[in-house]
């Protein structure tokens, strides 16, 4: 082996960075992703044995499926402050931590009451996940894939909901405490996660907010080379200078509000009606189907989720965020109007079938993606982890309000209502975004600011 050419590949490493020092981060990051997806999808094939088991009534199995959003809730507000005190790595360890302790509690209570504690401190972490780990992504990854690599955390949702449909369907037959073992399946990745991250570093960007320049170059240097991490440090130090630290401040408040909004339209467009009610919505709604022909619905449904979110993960960082939602919203509309008329004629289960997977289809390419990136980096460095956890809370107290009123709706307006309802939402989430969502692809966080900065008249 010649050592000429190995020190010229080292020093040219050194020169010019390395991507693996942003992937491998990234991909740590990711898991609490994976974790989000499996830990709210994971109730969908053990609330049926639960609720035979502790015997409870429709109203006690409400609480026992929705406990977890509530902790979510929570779980993104404490990352507001305690991600931007203390660091996201400090916090997503947190988070792991409480997955691991969650996953082995859900599988060991003895009644409701034990269970919903469980389950709610998993939500505690899914929110912290959920708002941390898209941000962690975001402040390490350079420009012209942040797109591609924040997208990563959707990708794991998604692998996190085919993953936990997979373990409920092979634990099916393994005898009433089966839902014991599809809850205590995720303390072997939480458990991953938690040892991973001790590996990983710090957020750059957070870093030199707090003084801590010499570290942020460090990994700078390994990412981008040696002469660009100066070059990215001044941009960071010039953006934070500029900044009051204020949430509210007036230069700032545009921001947040279009990461709010936007993370309430991915919720308000019914998306988590299909995710968590598809196999009700088929089985009632839907003429000659049986409970196995609509599990078989919500595989294909999860299935075409994930193909479609790899499609929205490669065009992100190309056709940029806003053409990628505004066509989103459009076709979510589209489809959603053709599955009101398929149900309101009793089209055949394949109709339907067909029609909800080009709105899923559409939600997933470019609103699942989307919405992450843009909430991701629309804000300012001081304050972008209390703004993204502000936007994460708006996203789960909307995810809370569509699950928990969409049976309502139905029976007030029929499911053909319902849908023509969330039809209208992506109508008017279309022209938001045209009117009000910035283009970012292709910009550091540092160009986005300034630009927020050139709009505060």
């Amino acid at each position: 082996m010649n050592p000429t050419v190995n020190t010229n590949g080292y020093v040219e490493e050194a020169q010019k960075g390395s991507a693996r020092y942003v992937y491998l981060p990234a991909m740590v990051a990711a898991i609490g992703g994976l974790l989000f997806g499996f830990d709210t999808a994971v109730i969908n094939g053990a609330i049926v044995f639960i609720k035979r088991q502790f015997l409870l009534s429709d109203s006690q199995t409400e609480i026992a499926a929705s406990s977890l959003l509530l902790g979510c809730v929570v779980g993104a507000s404490l990352a507001a402050f305690t991600s931007d005190r203390f660091g996201r790595k400090r916090v997503l360890l947190g988070a792991a931590a409480l997955f691991t302790i969650s996953s082995i509690g859900a599988a060991l209570p003895r009644n409701l009451i034990e269970f919903v504690i469980a389950r709610f401190v998993g939500g505690v972490a899914i929110g912290m996940a959920s708002t941390l780990s898209p941000l962690y992504i975001a402040e390490i990854s350079p420009a012209r894939s942040r797109g591609l690599l924040v997208s990563l955390n959707q990708l794991a949702i998604v692998t996190g909901i085919l993953l936990s449909y997979s373990v409920n369907y092979l634990l099916t037959g393994a005898g009433p405490a089966n839902w014991r073992w599809m809850f205590a399946s995720a303390a072997l990745p939480s458990l991953c996660f938690l040892l991973t991250l001790l590996f990983i570093p710090e957020s750059p960007r957070w870093l030199v907010q707090k003084g801590r320049e010499p570290e942020a170059e460090h990994f700078l240097s390994r990412m981008v080379g040696s002469k660009a991490a100066a070059g990215e440090i001044h941009a960071i130090r010039a953006a934070i200078s500029e900044e009051s630290g204020d949430l509210l401040d007036p230069a700032f408040r545009k921001p947040l509000i279009v990461a709010i909004v936007i993370a309430l339209f991915s919720q308000f467009t019914g998306i988590n009606t299909i995710i968590y009610y598809g196999s009700l919505v088929f089985l009632e709604h839907v003429p000659h189907q049986t409970a196995s022909t609509a599990l078989w619905a919500n595989v294909i449904i999860g299935a075409i989720n994930f193909a479609a979110t790899i499609v929205g993960m490669l065009l992100i960082d190309r056709a940029g965020r806003k053409p990628l939602l505004m066509s989103a919203f459009a076709g979510m509309a589209l489809s959603l109007v053709a599955v009101s008329a398929a149900i309101r004629f009793q089209a055949s289960g394949i109709i339907v079938l067909t029609f909800v997977l080009a709105y899923v289809a559409c939600f997933a390419v470019g609103v699942g993606t989307g919405t992450w990136v843009m909430m991701s980096e629309i804000c300012p460095t001081r304050v972008r982890g209390r703004a993204m956890s502000v936007a994460t809370v708006c996203l789960w107290c909307g995810t809370l309000l569509v699950t928990l009123t969409f049976l309502s709706l139905v029976s007030a307006f029929t499911a053909p209502g319902a849908f023509l309802l969330y039809a209208a939402v992506s109508i008017a989430a279309f022209f938001f975004v045209w009117r009000k969502v910035p283009e970012t692809k292709g910009r550091s966080l540092e160009e986005i600011e300034r630009w927020w900065l050139t709009q505060r008249s």
